[in-house]
């Protein structure tokens, strides 16, 4: 008697906890929790009423009152495959609970003053020669949460169908007991699997809706790519150009990036996120081209000093249009470097570019990649005011170049790979990554 009651203890308290859980929990809908609640309180009342029945404390003009807990426990206890199922989700399980929780009622109470299923006498509580009609109840109940649990996992794709066995092995374990040798430990088989069945269905449904986060962030990802790049390709053709040049720089400055990590320069800031970012801002880099009038921008001749200081705007003035036009619809790292990108993509290793006049590693690394790859495909493109140079008269000038213009580390490795960026400039446009 002190096992049983130790165990009846662990159900109650493991229930009651299990409860206290769901209450506290925002992870599932508000209708889930009251299915799953009236599950684990269903348990913890049928466990009391067992025990009420078999704590060993017996007296004769307790019959009736224990004939009316067994009754009660009787109807209700078929109830908990059903209770497990509408938690589970599946749908009309209410309407299903309520007649079936019926159906047990009426047999119970019509057979209880016959002693058809159980009744007491001096000598304490016994089964009755119909008692296989509670059994049956039970077992269809068992079974119907069974067929339930598979039509989850069908819906969840089987993900987790180890899960499912281990609930009916914990099932079994627990009724063979009592059913074989009366030791009275099913309602805390059925605490256990009710558990189980709650981290089952929490399980799964998190591990979908974390899946529908990520796919709906990628889908962002590439919203967000598509109207940047769209932007990008709006101000460069602002600029009479096609919007290739956007592409290709995209192309070049992920080239650059991955040769320069392959030869170990800058290798500790140059990884798989950087190179993705770089790739990804490249477009970007003359944003700052909206604030520059069009008879500047369009202008087929050279421009004068004056008018060649309201293009320099478009440097000093990128990094605020980056946070002016993408704030709000990307994060706080790309932002940043976006504006590194645009504002000092200009700037010159010795220290006499625009705006800022930065000099060396004190220029963003990205800027001094941005700044290679732009000035190696203005060279190598037409434009309406030149025409394209050579691959290798852009070459020589990246080299007369390096340590003045370039950072002469990324002006080599540039250099060392230069069959890749010629290969790279006459690739298919609507290849670029």
């Amino acid at each position: 008697m002190t096992f049983y009651t130790g165990v009846t203890m662990l159900t109650e308290l493991f229930m009651l906890a299990m409860t206290i859980h769901v209450m506290r929990y925002h992870g599932i809908s508000r209708m889930q929790k009251v299915w799953f609640i009236s599950t684990f309180f269903t348990v913890m009342l049928c466990a009391a009423a067992e025990y009420a029945v078999h704590c060993g404390v017996y007296h004769p003009r307790y019959a009736v009152a224990l004939t009316v807990i067994t009754v009660l426990q009787f109807s209700a206890a078929p109830q908990l495959g059903i209770l497990f199922s509408g938690a589970l989700g599946l749908p009309k399980q209410r309407r299903i609970t309520v007649a079936y929780f019926a159906l047990n009622l009426i047999v119970e109470a019509a057979a209880a003053p016959l002693g058809w299923i159980f009744y007491f006498n001096e000598a304490g509580y016994f089964r009755g020669k119909y008692f296989f009609v509670y059994a049956a109840f039970y077992f269809f109940s068992l079974i119907y949460l069974l067929v339930n649990m598979v039509k989850v996992g069908r819906r969840f794709r089987h993900r987790d169908r180890g899960t499912i066995c281990m609930i009916l092995v914990v099932l079994v374990a627990g009724i063979i007991p009592m059913s074989l040798y009366r030791i009275n430990i099913t309602y805390l088989a059925i605490a256990i699997a009710a558990s189980l069945s709650y981290i089952y269905y929490n399980d799964l449904v998190q591990q979908d809706v974390q899946a529908a986060l990520v796919a709906n962030q990628k889908k962002q990802a590439v919203m967000q790519e598509h109207i940047i790049s769209g932007l990008a390709s709006l101000i460069e053709n602002r600029d009479l150009e096609t919007g290739e040049h956007v592409a290709r720089t995209s192309r070049y400055v992920k080239l650059l990036s991955e040769c320069a990590r392959a030869d170990g320069v800058y290798a500790d800031k140059i990884d798989d996120h950087f190179i993705s970012l770089m790739r990804r801002v490249a477009p970007l880099h003359d944003i700052g081209k909206i604030v520059v009038p069009d008879h500047i921008l369009k202008k087929p001749s050279r421009l004068t000093d004056e008018e060649f200081a309201q293009m320099k705007r478009h440097a000093s003035e990128g990094g605020n249009v980056v946070y002016e036009v993408l704030g709000g619809i990307t994060d706080e790292e790309y932002l940043a470097f976006a504006a590194d990108v645009a504002a000092s993509h200009h700037e010159r290793w010795d220290g006499r570019g625009y705006p800022k006049g930065l000099s060396g590693e004190n220029i963003p690394l990205s800027a001094r990649i941005m700044a290679v790859a732009d000035v190696f495909d203005a060279l190598v493109s037409e434009r309406c005011y030149k025409k394209a140079m050579l691959p290798e008269e852009a070459f020589a000038i990246i080299v007369k170049d390096a340590g003045t213009h370039f950072d002469p580390n990324l002006a080599h490795v540039f250099l060392r790979h230069k069959e890749l960026f010629v290969k790279a400039m006459n690739a298919p446009i609507d290849t670029i990554p």
